[in-house]
């Protein structure tokens, strides 16, 4: 890959400014934080997501925040999230319809970030984890912010019956469909679109899309999103990622479960089956498409990287479907007609 060449300072200078500046109505609704509540932000990210919430790489919680990687880690959950989401997802999803007085369901809200980012436009947010150490980060955040959001600790595939007959302009998948099993993502994708109202909108975000060729998500290995699971499983031990290297040795229920929920991808192969013939569903966009006609730097990371000659070779495979199906993630607003 190109760009993996480029020098430090152009690879930190394309992270820093390659996101256009987001609209002025949606720049003014921006809310901050003071120092008291963001202190307590950043307690309850130690004492529940990373204490609890996620493996520290073998280390402990201290050991993992104490290093390079931890901080950076803990930054980007304080604050670099947040910013990532106000500069690209929002202004993405309020282009297909305005988030003020818009009901949304967000499955997958992690701690937070993307929670504020969209409760703050004015929309009505209900919010829901598997993970309760995160819903309590989440709901700390929120209060810092001064937003009412609803959060319920719930597995996506139980959303159907949990908010039967409630109305949402938006349901949200945000960087979850990955990290479900296939019985449990297909049950979550069939019973949402159900659920869905005529001309509202069911979306995905930052889910890796399990044809691309690289993984950049859960191994760091080329082509171990196209491996069947259990030869993915035993490969996993030349990953890069210390949480991933020599993990998964031995086979066994619980070690299975916990590769598959890592993250193994998702493709259009299951909204064939969740929703409808992928040829057929109406995405209004993707958000690639959206940054890269607004950021000449999104354009010409993709052009450096090759990622448009590979996403072409996908989409002769199926010229009928959209072509967000064929880039390296799925972050797609598909509207049900």
């Amino acid at each position: 890959m190109l760009s993996a060449r480029l020098p430090p300072r152009i690879k930190a200078f394309l992270r820093e400014f390659s996101l256009p500046r987001p609209p002025r109505h949606i720049r003014e609704k921006f809310r901050a934080i003071d120092h008291d509540a963001l202190e307590r932000v950043a307690e309850s990210l130690k004492r529940n997501y990373f204490a609890q919430a996620i493996n520290c790489f073998g280390e402990t919680p201290e050991e993992y925040l104490a290093a390079a990687q931890g901080r950076k880690d803990f930054e980007d959950h304080l604050r670099g999230r947040l910013d990532h989401d106000r500069g690209s997802v929002v202004p993405w999803l309020d282009q297909a319809m305005r988030l003020r007085g818009a009901r949304v369901l967000e499955i997958g809200c992690g701690t937070g970030s993307a929670t504020v980012a969209i409760a703050e436009q004015g929309a009505r947010v209900t919010a829901v984890d598997v993970e309760e150490p995160s819903v309590e980060v989440a709901r700390e955040r929120c209060k810092g912010y001064g937003l009412d959001v609803t959060f319920s600790v719930l597995n996506a595939a139980q959303v159907g019956e949990r908010f039967s007959g409630e109305h949402f302009d938006f349901i949200i998948f945000y960087a979850s469909l990955e990290h479900m099993t296939h019985e449990e993502r297909l049950a979550a994708m069939k019973c949402t679109w159900e659920m869905l109202p005529k001309g509202a909108f069911w979306c995905v975000v930052e889910a890796p899309n399990r044809l691309w060729y690289r993984d950049d998500h859960t191994s760091l290995l080329p082509f171990f999103l196209w491996l069947p699971d259990a030869l993915a499983f035993e490969y996993s031990r030349f990953s890069p990622r210390k949480d991933v290297l020599g993990r998964y040795r031995q086979h066994s229920a619980e070690a299975d479960l916990d590769f598959l929920r890592k993250g193994r991808g998702v493709s259009f192969h299951e909204f064939d089956l969740a929703m409808k013939k992928s040829e057929d569903l109406r995405v209004v966009s993707s958000l690639l498409d959206f940054l890269r006609a607004r950021s000449i730097l999104w354009w010409m990371k993709a052009r450096i990287d090759g990622d448009t000659r590979f996403e072409s070779f996908l989409a002769k495979a199926g010229p009928r479907i959209h072509p967000g199906f064929f880039q390296p993630h799925l972050d797609l607003i598909i509207q049900k007609d």
